[in-house]
């Protein structure tokens, strides 16, 4: 299949109608949103929508979201709205949050993955806003990523696992959030948190009081998840990720990459500025390490994260190990994208030891002398 590339900058109004056009039609199209990008196609057409997962490889008991483009789409898709879902889009409509809500009979089973509910999302990015009224339709759109990669925030990475595999791909520049939206079940007695984002849990919590965080987000393999699409392996480098978490974090991870650099290997180290630059003074010229850096805060790190993953797969380390950041705030939606990068393999860097919190153990080389 032929992939059509529009450069929003260039004829925006023409290129949307094109697309909309290949939606209406029955085809795929990748679009941005204020999130990551989306893999877009007619949300009430169920051929449609099993091409979005033929092209990303994606499991079919993994739901997708409906993105609307105005409040009132939403009500031809649920059979009712209870007062927590009104709260939540009044105050964060248009944004990076999605809904779960009663599923009424028009949404394909293919959208729902034949649950009783339909996540739904109403967009903040221009581009998916005009897109969404130029199809006359809600567009069902996971993101725009072979299953199991890292989510695309700029049009570059989505045409390198999509070129051939759908109809067109709208250049809309880089993503500014960069974590996927944030979706809470209003169905249930107290909203859920099913998967964390740009909404933070505290600003859910100002707006709705209590509110509660699925356990299972926490890895825990015994434990299914609400979301059956959290079940799968998500933003995964393809070397082996290690992720160190606590207080000590940054000085840990340090010393690992030190170590790793004397026995020769060739690591890859994802941090913020502050420990790259201790890093970059503390190495000798010739250095086997391949350090990147989001920044300097959660907002950063959320930007740049699945980018800087990406681009490991680029360079090839033999493995990698990161820095982890606290939870409050932005921070519950990066770690939960970073634990999950990493496979759950974390390790716990306290003030006076480092232990094994998941996974298998500690990565090989920590535990071989020196060369």
């Amino acid at each position: 299949m032929e992939t059509k590339f529009w450069e929003l900058k260039k004829n925006p109004e023409a290129a949307i109608d094109e697309a909309a056009g290949l939606i209406r039609a029955g085809e795929i199209v990748a679009f941005p949103t204020e999130t990551v990008y989306g893999l877009g196609a007619d949300g009430l057409n169920g051929t449609a929508v099993t091409k979005i997962f033929a092209a990303k490889g994606r499991p079919a008991d993994n739901p997708l979201i409906l993105h609307i483009a105005d409040t009132e789409q939403i009500l031809p898709l649920t059979t009712g709205l209870n007062a927590n879902a009104r709260a939540l889009m009044e105050t964060f409509w248009p944004g990076p949050l999605t809904i779960v809500v009663p599923r009424s009979e028009i949404v394909p089973d293919a959208v729902s993955a034949g649950l009783d509910t339909v996540a739904v999302r109403m967009p903040s990015h221009p581009v998916a806003a005009a897109l969404i009224r130029a199809a006359g339709c809600p567009i069902a759109a996971p993101s725009a990523n072979v299953s199991g990669k890292p989510s695309p925030t700029n049009a570059q990475d989505v045409a390198e696992d999509m070129t051939g595999k759908i109809a067109g791909i709208l250049d809309g520049g880089s993503c500014g959030i960069g974590v996927e939206s944030t979706v809470v079940d209003t169905t249930s007695p107290v909203p859920t948190i099913l998967r964390p984002g740009g909404i933070t849990r505290e600003m859910l919590e100002e707006r709705l009081g209590a509110v509660e965080i699925d356990p299972a987000l926490n890895g825990n393999p015994a434990l299914r998840p609400k979301a059956p699409g959290m079940k799968y392996r998500h933003y995964a480098p393809q070397a082996p990720m290690y992720l160190y978490e606590g207080p000590q974090a940054g000085q840990r991870l340090l010393e690992a990459a030190i170590r790793g650099q004397k026995q020769g290997l060739c690591i890859g180290v994802l941090c913020d500025d502050a420990v790259k630059k201790r890093l970059e003074e503390s190495l000798w010229r010739g250095h086997t390490l391949e350090i990147l850096s989001w920044g300097s805060g959660k907002p950063d790190l959320a930007e740049h994260l699945f980018e800087l993953l990406r681009s490991f797969d680029r360079v090839s380390p033999q493995l990698i190990i990161g820095m982890g950041v606290d939870e409050k705030g932005l921070g519950l939606a990066v770690m939960n994208r970073l634990r999950k990068a990493a496979g759950y393999q974390i390790l716990l860097a306290e003030e006076d030891r480092i232990t094994v919190r998941s996974g298998s153990g500690f990565p090989e080389f920590l535990l071989t002398a020196d060369r």
